[in-house]
């Protein structure tokens, strides 16, 4: 899974940034601090892998991993070339979503690019520019179709229907996430790379000192977008998780205790992502290693398998499955399977957020 962090100059990205990922990105009080997108790799946190590596005295855990992408702070303008616009709207086409960075804070030492705080107005900013660039993307592609269409080309019919629905949201300058697609138009609006079909997950960077207190109108604001939009609101604090990832683990849990944090802002992330984006874990145990795989839900049992090696998709016989609660409460998988907690699957079955498999397979 790949995200793009994306919002005005100066509301948090940075910080935001080497919060999620310690990679010590550059964050300044001034615009276009980041030129070229500055990329992360982080790990999904998964407790399970723990304890079962533990069980199965592993000599290797390898959890699931997110590709986090800081992409330069975005001005009014980006679709036709201000602030260096067009090469930052590009790199925003290549990530799976976008994590759309909102200031929810006043402070008089950090400049903001309008003079003031109003995160309905920024949110419209970046809208604005991520719809202006998929609309001239759409019109091209869209009268290229048409043409074709017009001269006998019936494949592409559904096509222009779609993007035509999608222009007419764009010139009012919405976004086409919030169209309702068929399945057939779901697999095409993915040739496209659309900025604004991709799911976004709002991020409402507060203050440190408003942390556990009520949510200021600010939050409130981004959270009624968010809910109009079928969007994601994940609220925290950048400067705060920001200092959290310099202290010792230690000093971390006891610095979140003293605030009340019981998530950091990645582990919100990952919850928020996983779930925009309909995705899952299934697990894989043994001596030499345990694996966190990540899959979309309602993924069958032989494609599962493929996301470990095309070989075991292609050779898929049955499937060994135990769910990760049943595992643990027996102590092992042995006593698993005595106590009839492992079962045979075949082709047909959809795996489960949790389970632990063994495939069998032909070479």
């Amino acid at each position: 899974m790949k995200i793009g962090v994306v919002g005005l100059p100066n509301v948090g990205k940075s910080s935001l940034f080497n919060a999620i990922t310690e990679a010590g990105a550059e964050s300044a009080n001034y615009p276009f601090c980041t030129i070229e997108p500055n990329v992360g790799i982080v790990d999904v946190p998964d407790e399970r892998l723990q304890v079962l590596g533990k069980m199965y005295n592993t000599q290797k855990i390898t959890p699931a991993s997110i590709e986090f992408v800081d992409i330069a702070g975005l001005v009014a303008g980006a679709s036709h070339g201000e602030g260096l616009g067009n090469k930052f709207l590009s790199h925003i086409r290549e990530v799976d979503a976008i994590v759309h960075v909102v200031r929810c804070f006043d402070n008089d030492k950090i400049i903001h690019v309008s003079g003031s705080i109003d995160p309905k107005r920024d949110i419209e900013v970046i809208n604005t520019e991520l719809a202006l660039a998929d609309l001239e993307q759409v019109t091209k592609i869209l009268d290229k179709n048409a043409k074709l269409v017009k001269t006998g080309d019936k494949s592409l019919i559904t096509s222009v229907n779609m993007l035509a629905k999608i222009k007419e949201v764009l010139e009012v300058g919405g976004q086409a996430r919030t169209l309702e697609y068929t399945e057939e138009e779901q697999k095409l609006l993915k040739n496209f790379s659309l900025l604004t079909a991709k799911p976004v997950i709002y991020v409402a960077n507060i203050a440190e000192d408003e942390i556990g207190k009520p949510e200021c109108d600010y939050v409130k604001t981004v959270k009624e977008i968010g809910a109009s939009e079928g969007a994601k609101v994940v609220v925290l604090s950048a400067k705060i998780e920001e200092e959290i990832v310099a202290l010792d683990p230690e000093e971390r849990d006891m610095f979140k205790e003293e605030l009340g944090i019981t998530e950091s802002g990645l582990e919100k992330l990952v919850v928020a992502g996983y779930d925009l984006l309909g995705l899952m874990s299934y697990l894989t145990a043994g001596e030499k290693e345990v694996r966190a795989w990540t899959i979309t839900k309602g993924t069958k049992a032989p494609q599962a398998a493929g996301k470990i090696h095309t070989d075991f998709e292609k050779g898929f016989i049955k499937a060994e499955i135990v769910s990760y609660d049943d595992l643990i409460e027996a102590g092992s998988f042995v006593k698993a399977k005595e106590k009839g907690k492992v079962r045979m699957e075949g082709k047909e079955y959809v795996v489960q957020d949790g389970d632990v498999v063994l495939f069998r397979f032909n070479n």
